[in-house]
């Protein structure tokens, strides 16, 4: 197996597992522990299921150590093909773990509060429920913060993609649609109160989830041809 195809699916499983414990933290998790508009129960779901919402956290850790790692390795793989787009591939990625990894603090926080220490006696449910639901909020709005990241760097790395003659060129143009449709979806949700629930909010991170998984999938599966694409190199387009 050529140097270049090991890389690659290293690349693919750390974006495998990068997919697996995203999901679990960011989806599978929330959705059987919180209920958005009743505090109350969200705590009491928290404090029943304690363990799962460590896991939640754990995952959540693993996660953004993922987005850490993965971008190294696939500037070890794509920068043959444009240094320039590389480096700004892995600088826009990275630029979002320092932001998730602080979000994560509202989730600590929940778990104190959850916790029925002796210093929280005095403070009645209602109230305690009332700030478990701010801090769940507010890790929310952290990774929406995170997310202008999680759209961008998208675009230099399907313009690798697309480039590199190594790669289907379809997932280079997914992954570039992607990052203008999850960028686009952080702002919508900015700007407009109502945009979570129109139609377009939907759908338009769909390119987005087919480009990644595809990708991961074909970088593990199918790793990649000898030789990159250079200036030098006949695989160039």
């Amino acid at each position: 197996m050529n140097a270049n195809r090991k890389k690659a699916r290293l690349a693919g499983l750390l974006y495998l597992l990068l997919v697996i414990f995203g999901v679990i933290s960011l989806l599978v998790i929330p959705s059987k522990l919180y209920i958005w508009d009743n505090p109350a129960a969200t705590l009491e779901r928290i404090r029943s299921q304690e363990f799962l919402f460590r896991l939640g956290i754990a995952c959540g850790l693993i996660t953004f150590l993922l987005y850490l790692i993965l971008p190294l390795v696939l500037y070890s793989l794509l920068s043959p093909v444009n240094k320039q787009a590389a480096t700004l591939m892995v600088a826009l990625a990275v630029a979002s773990v320092p932001i998730t990894f602080m979000d994560m603090g509202h989730l600590f926080s929940v778990l104190r509060l959850s916790s029925g220490a002796p210093y929280l006696q005095g403070i009645s449910p209602e109230h305690i429920g009332v700030e478990v639901m701010q801090h769940l909020h507010a890790f929310n709005d952290g990774n929406l913060i995170a997310q202008v990241f999680w759209g961008l760097w998208l675009f230099p790395f399907g313009f690798l993609v697309y480039k590199s003659g190594f790669l289907p060129k379809i997932l280079g143009l997914l992954l570039m649609a992607g990052s203008i449709g999850y960028t686009f979806d952080c702002f919508g949700r900015i700007l407009w109160d109502v945009y979570p629930d129109t139609l377009l909010a939907g759908y338009i991170t769909i390119p987005a989830s087919i480009g990644e998984i595809s990708t991961c999938l074909w970088l593990l599966i199918m790793g990649a041809k000898k030789g990159p694409a250079t200036k030098n190199n006949p695989l160039l387009p």
